[in-house]
């Protein structure tokens, strides 16, 4: 198909360009969040009315859910039509609001099941790991951009950055949150990939940091736990297995097509965590085998068109950007399926606009605000 370069906007702030943004993002991710609500409210109302921390009230997770989504989705429409390159700008900030957040989280986060992750700002709880986990990607995509032909030297190019990878997951790690840490690192190197760094050294930073994560599993006995009971939760149906065997009792029950909506039985206090890490196993029990591949499927939309936009951006930051934003929400629909179906280690990673969780809902809808502002600078991506 020929293309056509789209008319330069003027205005250095909203808009770059006088394209349309694409809208089968917009269409998916608005039928996902809406989506979202309803599985949130048909995984949790039993458990809420049961559960003191909900006051007793089923429609509790349902109302924090909707609330955050009505903050949020405002935000992705208005992200969707700021210049990107404004951002790109702003990029020193979004690593230091990061970097803060993750300190101010280990002196004063809040202490749940033996670790600080969760901080309490004006009365809203936020997970300072999801905000880092994009501001060091601003970050790094707006310095590989300025220096793209520094990138193949190791000292100028890949250094500075694997100094940014190392403090963001150091101080994940002191949380402690080894899953997030692992991710965060993934991320970094698959962005100095994308960024031009030489392969080798790449693959050498690549391999120790595959070592170290082996050491730091097996230097904690609950670490160890996890890496191994997954393999066979049926050793300790009672214990480390308890979870995953109650995820796999939701997937094979709900057959092809599923028990139907609000008839899932593993929610009424067999399942712990079903309305946020684990809802693909409810889904699943109540829309069956075809009901999770069309969530897969729509999911695997977005990182296509994000893909898309990447290749055929004109600008090298908004390119980097987008593939960045394209690959870390693909892989996080990838372990939260995988953690579901005993593919991976417990993670306790959400899944993207369906479970409960706040802070996860603000940031992917803003990342996918950025998104669509970068698709408009994007011509011909039939």
């Amino acid at each position: 198909m020929e293309t056509r370069p789209a008319k330069r906007n003027s205005n250095p702030i909203f808009g770059t360009s006088q394209g349309s943004l694409d809208f089968s993002i917009l269409l998916v991710v608005t039928i996902l969040c809406a989506f979202g609500l309803v599985m949130i409210f048909s995984a949790s109302y039993y458990y809420a009315q049961h559960y003191s921390g909900a006051n007793y009230d089923g429609f509790y997770y349902l109302k924090r859910q909707a609330v955050y989504l009505a903050i949020g989705y405002p935000v992705m429409i208005g992200l969707s039509m700021l210049n990107f390159r404004v951002i790109q700008r702003a990029n020193y900030l979004a690593l230091i609001i990061s970097i803060l957040l993750l300190i101010a989280v280990l002196l004063w986060g809040r202490d749940l099941n033996g670790g600080k992750r969760w901080l309490n700002i004006a009365g809203i709880s936020i997970q300072p790991s999801e905000v880092a986990k994009f501001g060091m990607m601003i970050f790094m995509c707006a310095c590989m951009a300025k220096h793209r032909h520094e990138m193949t030297s190791f000292r100028i190019g890949m250094f500075p950055m694997l100094i940014v990878i190392g403090l963001i997951t150091g101080l994940i790690m002191l949380q402690p949150n080894m899953s997030m840490a692992v991710i965060v690192g993934f991320i970094g190197i698959v962005l100095l990939f994308l960024g031009g760094c030489d392969i080798k050294p790449l693959l050498i930073v690549g391999a120790l940091a595959v070592v170290l994560v082996v050491i730091l599993a097996f230097a904690q006995p609950y670490r160890v736990a996890r890496m191994t009971s997954f393999r066979n939760p049926e050793n300790d149906p009672q214990g480390t297995g308890y979870q995953l065997l109650q995820s796999f009792y939701a997937i094979g029950s709900g057959g092809l097509f599923g028990k139907g909506l609000n008839n899932s039985y593993q929610k009424l206090l067999y399942m712990t965590y079903g309305e946020s890490d684990f809802i693909f196993a409810i889904l699943c029990e109540e829309f069956g085998f075809f009901g999770g591949t069309l969530i897969i499927l729509l999911y695997a939309w977005i990182v296509f068109r994000g893909m898309m936009i990447s290749l055929r951006c004109r600008n090298r930051f908004g390119s980097l950007l987008a593939a960045g934003i394209s690959i870390v929400f693909g892989f996080q629909v990838f372990v939260n399926i995988a953690v579901v179906t005993g593919l991976m280690p417990t993670t306790g990673q959400a899944l993207p606009f369906i479970s409960a969780g706040g802070t996860q809902l603000l940031v992917f809808l803003a990342a996918m605000g950025v998104l669509l502002n970068i698709s408009r600078d994007v011509s011909g991506i039939e």
